[in-house]
């Protein structure tokens, strides 16, 4: 039977291995020697000879010593001598001590913010008088100080609660933080300031507070819903950074129905102009026509929701952001603002951690 034929004939060849090995194990002890070179003369011009046939002994000395290594328990020591770069043994204590001063830096980092200590040019934008870029370009004016003593020094960390920071002689005080979310109507531009003289959505805020809040990203001007405004710096950075992945949910509305597979090819993600760009999710609207759209998406390229239906050949008609980073509209009518509620902050903080 074939089965049977192939297990013999795969008995055969363990009995050659074991008698090779065999061999070997009687020959330990001799000096080892490779092919005689008559047999290599032998084999006649193809198979070569010279510098071939010496590699060849190379190769089977190599082979050879591997099996000596094995036999005497030192494979471990032969290998980690061959991975090494220059042929230098292996020191595995090394890269845990490297591993052990990340930590302790680390660590150390965190200790300090435990302590209530923030950086100089922090202290600076919270309390509303400039960006962080900004104040550091004032730190190294020389236009600052510290209890008394003017501070050059970027990176120089301050203690709000004790320490007395002074620009141009006039004391500064750390501003309330403060969390607005309106619900932004069309033809408001997204800017704190318009060269134009153009309606901007601080106006619609300008009650709300008197620090220095700021919007967290932007919609185009004829885009309404969801626009958060702070004055927390390090929460707007992480919100409007990439890596972090905040949702966003809009209802589009086009000026003809969405086909099927026109959908579906979003769904899978399109080329654009500046790069790929894939939607977290994308559905039509239920109980609508065709001409209204979902689409959940975390990218923060301009227009990108646009441009994503243009390429396709339509037009948007009406652009609504109904969530942000996990804030709704929930009683939030057109153009009007409302506070963040305590939870509502902590969530936030939460969820972009």
């Amino acid at each position: 039977m074939p089965f049977s034929n192939k297990r013999n004939s795969r008995d055969d060849n363990s009995n050659r291995r074991r008698k090779s090995t065999s061999n070997y194990s009687q020959a330990k002890g001799r000096k080892f020697r490779s092919h005689d070179s008559s047999n290599d003369e032998k084999r006649g011009p193809n198979t070569g000879s010279g510098k071939s046939g010496e590699w060849q002994k190379d190769n089977n000395a190599n082979s050879h010593r591997d099996n000596a290594f094995k036999r005497s328990g030192q494979q471990a020591l032969y290998k980690s001598e061959r991975r090494t770069p220059g042929n230098k043994p292996y020191d595995p204590s090394k890269k845990r001590r490297e591993r052990t001063d990340i930590r302790t830096k680390q660590h150390t980092i965190g200790e300090t913010e435990e302590d209530g200590l923030i950086r100089l040019n922090r202290y600076i934008a919270n309390a509303g008088i400039c960006s962080r870029r900004k104040a550091d370009e004032l730190i190294e004016a020389g236009v600052i100080s510290v209890n008394g003593e003017v501070v050059t020094e970027l990176g120089s960390k301050v203690d709000p609660a004790k320490d007395e920071v002074r620009y141009n002689g006039e004391r500064l005080r750390r501003e309330k933080m403060v969390y607005v979310l309106l619900n932004k109507p069309k033809d408001y531009i997204t800017t704190t300031d318009d060269p134009q003289e153009r309606r901007t959505v601080m106006q619609l805020v300008a009650k709300a507070t008197r620090e220095r809040i700021y919007p967290v990203g932007r919609l185009d001007r004829n885009t309404t819903g969801l626009l958060l405004l702070t004055n927390d710096g390090s929460l707007a950075e992480k919100l409007s950074h990439p890596r972090n992945n905040i949702a966003k949910i809009y209802n589009v509305e086009l000026d003809k129905n969405l086909t099927q597979g026109d959908l579906n090819k979003i769904g899978f993600g399109l080329e654009l102009e500046d790069g790929f760009v894939k939607p977290d999710a994308i559905s039509y609207v239920q109980g609508a026509s065709k001409r209204e759209i979902g689409v959940q998406i975390h990218s923060g390229k301009n227009r990108i929701v646009r441009r994503i239906f243009e390429h396709l050949g339509y037009d948007v008609i009406r652009l609504d952001r109904v969530v942000y980073a996990n804030l709704t509209k929930k009683d939030l009518p057109r153009g009007r603002w409302r506070y963040l509620e305590e939870k509502e902050i902590i969530q936030l903080k939460h969820f972009i951690r």
